[in-house]
């Protein structure tokens, strides 16, 4: 029996730049660490490259000027309702800029007691001793008095003021309003930019469907180029990330076309047939701050085929303490080896039911490497995963 399961490497590369052949880095890369490391290369090993290097190799950049071109001619009277857009000075500032650039009044619809990936708008001690609750709308000069003074944990930054203070650094008016249901801002406009991310599309049906002019979701914006810019033609602006003041770094589209090409060289190099993926932000949540990750629209934008669908497990410390509770050691561990067989060959088998959370692969693994990456500089943009797929009776 094997005595290391999983294995997870960081693997360091130059830096990424525009038009860089990021296929040949990535396999370069691997091949450098292989030599230092003195790890074997396995089938179903899996490489994981962040998405923020793949767009950037693919020069997938818009500017704020590009994307204030867009909303005007999707919102010529340039008077719009904004609703449920996160609370973000890296993923949303660069994107009110250029809506408040290209409009003349915006009024933001802010849910709370936290935007949609768990950022706090309000103290919910605050909220419980209250007149609200999450039933309520509450008016600007209301949320001014009972919770203005609320700072952001992380940031020390009052949000509201800090997007109050950026749309009118462009000379376009700005009205708050704060609400659970995205219907609440037809009382104010009847031509909405929806910004969720999850549920955008039940949120732009929901508000069609309530009497609105004119709805687009931040996913319709910039989904085709402008004058030549950047795009993504199935998430638009969703995925973006601030890049300078003026310009921002898109979802990269051509993902499964790199996926492809660094399998395909790893295979000729290596003669193993290697797992690749493309992935964003985990899918996981801080219990402290309470913030769950995901703010890209999906955590995986691109993989090949070995990496589709969930795991096929069974939970240990059940079959151990239920169906072979009598036994111990190398009894014990047989017994198991023998149920996981079962399940392999059977996956409609009696022990599904007690199995692990059906999670699809790719979200499990793209929140693993995110976690093995970080969000700083340790310079690991490529992530290497061995021994995933083992289990317990893996010889």
């Amino acid at each position: 029996m094997r005595n290391v399961g999983t294995v997870v490497r960081g693997i360091r590369t130059p830096i990424i730049k525009e038009n860089d052949d990021l296929a040949s880095i990535v396999v370069d890369s691997l091949l450098e660490a292989q030599k230092s490391e003195g790890f074997v290369f396995h089938d179903k090993d899996v490489v994981a490259i962040t998405e923020a290097v793949v767009g950037i190799s693919e020069g997938n950049y818009v500017t704020v000027d590009e994307v204030a071109k867009d909303l005007v001619e999707k919102f010529p009277f340039k008077n719009i309702g904004i609703v449920f857009p996160i609370l973000s000075r890296n993923r949303f500032s660069m994107i009110l800029k250029a809506i408040a650039r290209a409009m003349d009044k915006v009024t933001i619809l802010l849910s709370f007691p936290s935007d949609e990936v768990g950022n706090g708008i309000l103290d919910e001690d605050a909220l419980d001793k209250s007149e609200y609750n999450l039933s309520s709308v509450i008016s600007e000069s209301q949320y001014s008095e009972t919770f203005g003074s609320f700072l952001h944990p992380f940031t020390g930054i009052n949000m509201v003021d800090f997007y109050r203070e950026l749309v009118e650094s462009e000379n376009c008016k700005v009205e708050f309003v704060f609400a659970n249901d995205p219907k609440v801002i037809l009382h104010y406009c009847k031509d909405v930019l929806t910004c969720d991310i999850h549920t955008r599309y039940r949120t732009k049906d929901m508000l069609l469907n309530a009497g609105a002019n004119s709805v687009y979701g931040l996913f319709e914006i910039v989904n085709a180029s402008v004058n030549g810019s950047g795009f993504n033609p199935k998430y638009g602006l969703l995925g973006s990330n601030k890049s300078t003041e003026e310009r921002l770094k898109l979802f990269p589209k051509t993902g499964d076309k790199l996926v492809r090409e660094i399998q395909k060289q790893l295979l000729e190099k290596t003669g193993k047939t290697i797992e690749v993926m493309v992935y964003g932000d985990g899918a996981f949540k801080d219990p402290v701050g309470h913030i769950w990750e995901l703010a890209d629209p999906v955590v995986s934008p691109a993989y090949t085929g070995g990496l589709e669908g969930t795991p096929n497990e069974i939970k240990l410390k059940y079959i151990s303490d239920n169906k072979f509770a009598d036994l111990k050691g190398e009894e014990l561990r047989e017994a198991i080896k023998g149920e996981i067989k079962k399940k392999e060959a059977d996956l409609k088998g009696n022990m599904l039911s007690q199995g692990t959370t059906p999670r699809r692969l790719t979200d499990l693994i793209g929140s693993l490497c995110d976690l093995t990456s970080g969000s700083g500089d340790k310079g690991t943009p490529v992530v290497f995963i061995q021994g995933y797929f083992d289990n317990y009776a893996s010889e």
